[in-house]
């Protein structure tokens, strides 16, 4: 008998596996895609030589990740490569973008005289005791005794109301549409409960660690992940589908690094997880580029993250219209990320590769590739000239890939209202279940979305006290 089976090799999968692995167990992963990764692949969609990134490319929490920072994963070809910026959003007036450089002060003044002073007096304290509240924030519910109660709770003040109010801590628009944008990346209206602290978690780890792509692809980490674990003693075998828990080895605990109503399925749990909801989906495009996008603002060409939208006003009405109407918000919200401005051996000699997404409903089956470039083409004329070619990816293409994107999202549930702290469900234990062998890891438990294997991480604490008490 094994001690413990893992069902899904996404980064929170292999991070639970190494974590129990590590301390002398005996465990096996099982992954339905001939390859392991999840969310953290690398692939020629394009053309060869052209290695994009399905999913995740920019790596903020992964580079500040407490679980990752307890693994020797640089030993097995991990490598963090950074652009001059993590992050910039340009405008279309013309004038400078605001950006998040690893430096607060060069942050503060792309938001203007009279932001400055406001954005300095918010970051600088919290980043100070950076390390420690992240790790209370990433264990949280995990842990019931923070390493720093008070940075946790001076955080809690700016970070638990909605993103509306911290937006109101800010007078022009520079600062308040950049913040809004950090909290496109979880999908949700930015008058929801704590996604205040979605805009903080982002900007600090920016200042932090910056928002780094991994060399040669994101497939990277889950590869380290994978040669740590063999190198324990651990097995994988992939092209191997979960449909019951009977297609499974005796095992002492499965730990499913899946979506919630997956889980329930294979595991006989009936309605268990009927409340939980997925969230907007996303329509993606990967890009072979002959060249640089051609960007108008020069501080966009140097960051690894570029986000486009005009104002907060447009950002807010773009995040409620996906989780409210049948269609995509005209215009549409845009992240992009060009991981070849930080590490060019990701597409030939002179060429790069680039990558894009716009916010839709939930299992929309449209082709949103128009409008995204001619946003692209307003930020960045002659973007069309530069392309050799695309691949296409709507929800119902996400899904198929990758089986936790329920129709397209790719947080594997709504991060929105109380979902957004209590997932998957109102529970002081969210990584167990009421089968008392089966655990949940995947990025629909705390702290949610995102490549940084703590849900992983959080879900092996459990599984090992578990296992311990039997």
């Amino acid at each position: 008998m094994l001690d413990a089976v893992v069902v899904g090799s996404g980064p929170n999968g292999l991070t639970a596996a190494v974590e129990l692995a590590r301390r002398g167990m005996d465990v096996a992963v099982f992954e339905a895609s001939d390859g392991v990764g999840g969310g953290a692949r690398t692939e020629e969609l394009t053309l060869p030589g052209f290695r994009h990134d399905p999913c995740s490319a920019a790596h903020p929490l992964g580079a500040t990740s407490p679980a990752f920072a307890a693994l020797p994963l640089e030993r097995y070809g991990l490598r963090w490569l950074h652009a001059e910026l993590p992050m910039a959003h340009p405008f279309l007036d013309g004038g400078p973008a605001a950006v998040l450089a690893r430096s607060v002060g060069e942050s503060a003044a792309s938001f203007g005289p009279r932001d400055a002073g406001t954005y300095r007096r918010l970051i600088s304290p919290l980043l100070l005791r950076w390390e420690a509240l992240f790790r209370d924030f990433m264990a949280l519910p995990s842990t019931a005794l923070p390493r720093d109660p008070l940075t946790l709770a001076r955080f809690g003040l700016a970070g638990l109301p909605p993103a509306s109010l911290l937006l109101r801590r800010f007078q022009d628009e520079r600062a308040r549409t950049l913040l809004a944008g950090l909290v496109g990346h979880i999908m949700a209206p930015l008058s929801g409960i704590a996604t205040g602290a979605v805009a903080l978690v982002f900007a600090l780890a920016a200042h932090a660690r910056g928002w780094p792509v991994a060399q040669g692809g994101s497939q990277a980490v889950s590869d380290a992940l994978a040669g740590l674990l063999t190198d324990h003693g651990g097995t994988l075998h992939t092209g191997y589908e979960v449909k019951r828990l009977d297609d499974l080895p005796p095992a002492r605990a499965y730990i499913f690094d899946t979506s919630p109503t997956a889980l329930a399925r294979i595991a006989g749990l009936g309605g268990y997880y009927d409340g939980y909801r997925y969230g907007a989906g996303v329509f993606k495009l990967d890009y072979a580029l002959d060249g640089p996008v051609p960007w108008t603002s020069p501080d966009a060409r140097r960051a690894t993250t570029v986000h486009l939208g005009a104002n907060p006003g447009e950002i807010g009405a773009a995040l409620r219209a996906v989780s409210r109407e049948d269609r995509p918000p005209s215009p549409p919200f845009l992240i992009t990320v060009q991981p070849s401005v930080a590490d060019p051996t990701r597409a030939p000699e002179g060429k790069q590769v680039f990558w894009v997404y716009g916010h839709v409903p939930n299992g929309w089956r449209g082709d949103l590739t128009d409008a995204i470039e001619r946003r692209l083409e307003e930020y960045a004329p002659g973007f069309r000239d530069r392309v050799l070619a695309r691949a296409a990816a709507g929800p119902p293409e996400l899904a198929a890939r990758n089986a936790n994107y329920v129709g397209g999202d790719i947080a594997c549930g709504a991060a929105s209202g109380l979902q957004l702290l209590l997932r998957p469900k109102l529970t002081l234990s969210p990584h167990t279940t009421p089968h008392p062998a089966v655990f949940l890891c995947s990025s629909a438990t705390p702290p949610g979305p995102g490549v940084h294997g703590m849900s992983g991480h959080n879900a092996a604490k459990a599984v090992w006290l578990h296992l311990r008490r039997r």
